[in-house]
C-alpha cells in the first residue's frame, strides 16, 4: 500500500516544467521591454504598420483558429493522446460549419462545426484509446480522410448552388461583429499621434475593441475557461493524473479510458470550432486548402506555451501577428522586424554572456549582426520572405524554447486499462 500511494502523489501534482518559472511581475516587464523595443524600431524606421489598430485587429483574427488548434491539442495532450490531427479536425470543422451554415444560418453553422471537429476527435480517440495504434500514424490518417472526405463531399454539397462550386461553398450570412464605442475611437486617435509606447499600446488595445467578431469573444474566454476547468476541478486533476501517469490513476478509480475520450472529443471540438472560425469569419464560405498549415501552426504554439493556456495564448498571437503581416504593408513591415530581430539577437548574447555560455553567444551576435546587415543594405525583404515568415518563426521560437519544455509524462505512451495489476 505504501509502494502504491508513492507511485500516485505524483498523480496529484504534476511536476513543474524544468528550470525557473518567470513570476507575473517578470513576465509583464519582459513584455513591457519588448513593446518599447517594438516602439524604438517602429520609430526609427518609420514602419508605423507593426503597431497600428488595423494590424493588430487582423493579427487577433489569425490568431483565433491558431489558438483554438492549440487548445484542442493542449486538452488532448493533457490526457496523455498526442494528437497531430487537429489539421485534419479543423478542415472538417470548416467544411461541416459552412455546410450548415448556408443553409440555417451561421450560429447552426457554429455547432455543427463543433461536431464536425469532434467526429474526428472521437475517431482518433478510437484507434488511439481503444486499439492502441500509434498517435502520430493515427493523427496523420485522420488528416488524410479528412481532406479525402471534405474534397468528395465538397462538389456533391456546393456544386449547382448559387454561389458555390465544386471547392468553394455558398456564402454564409454573418456572425455580427462589436465596436466598443468611445473607447474604440480614443485609441485609434492615440494610435495616430505616433508617440513612443504610448501609441504602440493604444494600437494593441484599440485592436481588441474594434470590429471583433462574436466568436473571437467566445474563443478568448476559452483560454481561462480552460485553465479553471483543468486546474481547479476534480475533473481537471483526474484528466491530468491520466496524462501523467494513467497507472496510478486507475489504481485510484479512475477510468482512464473515459477521460482520455472526453479530452480527445473536447479536442477535435476545439480544432473544428478553429475552422468554422476560418469558413464563417475570416472567410464567409468553405474553400478548399483554407486551414493553410494552421493545425501544425496550433500544436507548435500549444509547445511554446509549455502546454499552459496562457503560454499558449501568447504563441497563437505571436504566430497569428507575423500572419498578419502577409495582409498588410507586409514587405516594409517585415524589413522593419529585421532590426527588431537583430537587437533581440544582440540582448540575448549578452544574456549568455552573462551565464557564462560564451560559443551560444557568439553564434547569436553573428546571426544578429547578419539580420542587421541584412537590413541596412535592404529596402524591404522579397514577398516570398514576407509569406515564409510565420513559419520561420514557428521553427525559430520552437527552437530557442525547447530547453524548457516538459510535456506530460505520459503522453504518447501505449495505455492498457488494467497493465498496472
Amino acid at each position: 500500500m505504501t509502494t502504491a500511494t508513492a507511485v500516485n502523489q505524483p498523480t496529484l501534482q504534476p511536476a513543474a516544467p524544468a528550470g525557473r518559472r518567470l513570476s507575473l511581475p517578470v513576465l509583464m516587464l519582459v513584455i513591457a521591454g519588448g513593446l518599447a523595443l517594438t516602439s524604438i524600431v517602429r520609430i526609427v524606421t518609420g514602419a508605423d504598420g507593426i503597431t497600428n489598430v488595423s494590424q493588430m485587429s487582423t493579427a487577433l483574427e489569425l490568431a483565433v483558429p491558431i489558438g483554438l488548434a492549440g487548445l484542442g491539442g493542449l486538452w488532448a495532450e493533457r490526457a496523455g493522446v498526442v494528437n497531430i490531427g487537429l489539421e485534419g479536425m479543423m478542415i472538417l470543422g470548416t467544411w461541416f460549419g459552412a455546410w450548415a451554415g448556408y443553409q440555417w444560418g451561421p450560429w447552426t453553422g457554429v455547432l455543427v462545426g463543433i461536431a464536425g471537429g469532434a467526429i474526428g476527435g472521437l475517431l482518433h480517440a478510437l484507434v488511439t484509446v481503444t486499439f492502441n495504434v500509434n498517435h502520430i500514424v493515427s493523427g496523420v490518417a485522420i488528416n488524410i480522410l479528412a481532406l479525402g472526405a471534405t474534397r468528395y463531399l465538397a462538389p456533391l454539397a456546393f456544386e449547382g448552388t448559387q454561389g458555390g462550386s465544386a471547392k468553394q461553398s455558398p456564402p454564409v450570412e454573418s456572425l455580427g461583429d462589436f465596436t466598443v464605442p468611445g473607447l474604440s475611437d480614443a485609441l485609434q486617435e492615440l494610435n495616430h499621434k505616433g508617440w513612443f509606447l504610448v501609441s504602440d499600446i493604444a494600437g494593441l488595445l484599440g485592436g481588441l475593441v474594434t470590429h471583433v467578431s462574436w466568436l473571437t469573444l467566445i474563443a478568448v474566454a476559452l483560454i481561462p475557461g480552460s485553465w479553471w476547468v483543468l486546474w481547479r476541478t476534480a475533473l481537471g486533476l483526474r484528466l491530468r493524473s491520466c496524462g501523467e501517469n494513467p497507472v496510478a490513476a486507475e489504481s485510484l478509480g479512475v477510468n482512464v479510458y473515459k477521460y482520455k475520450y472526453l479530452a480527445v472529443i473536447i479536442s477535435g471540438g476545439l480544432a473544428g470550432l478553429g475552422g468554422v472560425f476560418l469558413s464563417i469569419v475570416a472567410n464567409p464560405f468553405y474553400l478548399e486548402g483554407q486551414t493553410s498549415g494552421r493545425g501544425y501552426i496550433g500544436l507548435a504554439a500549444m509547445i511554446f506555451g509549455n502546454w499552459m493556456p496562457g503560454g499558449l495564448a501568447l504563441g497563437a498571437g505571436l504566430f497569428g501577428y507575423t500572419d498578419s503581416l502577409n495582409l498588410r504593408g507586409g514587405t516594409e513591415n517585415v524589413h522593419a522586424l529585421l532590426l527588431l530581430g537583430a537587437l533581440l539577437l544582440v540582448i540575448g548574447a549578452i544574456w549568455l554572456a552573462v551565464r557564462k555560455k560564451y560559443t551560444t553567444a557568439a553564434i547569436t551576435v553573428l546571426i544578429g549582426a547578419l539580420l542587421f546587415t541584412w537590413y541596412v543594405t535592404t529596402d524591404e525583404v522579397p514577398n516570398q520572405v514576407v509569406s515564409a515568415t510565420p513559419y520561420v518563426i514557428t521553427l525559430v521560437v520552437l527552437a530557442l524554447s525547447a530547453q524548457r519544455l516538459r510535456m506530460p509524462k505520459a503522453d504518447g505512451l501505449p495505455y492498457r486499462k488494467g497493465q498496472g495489476k
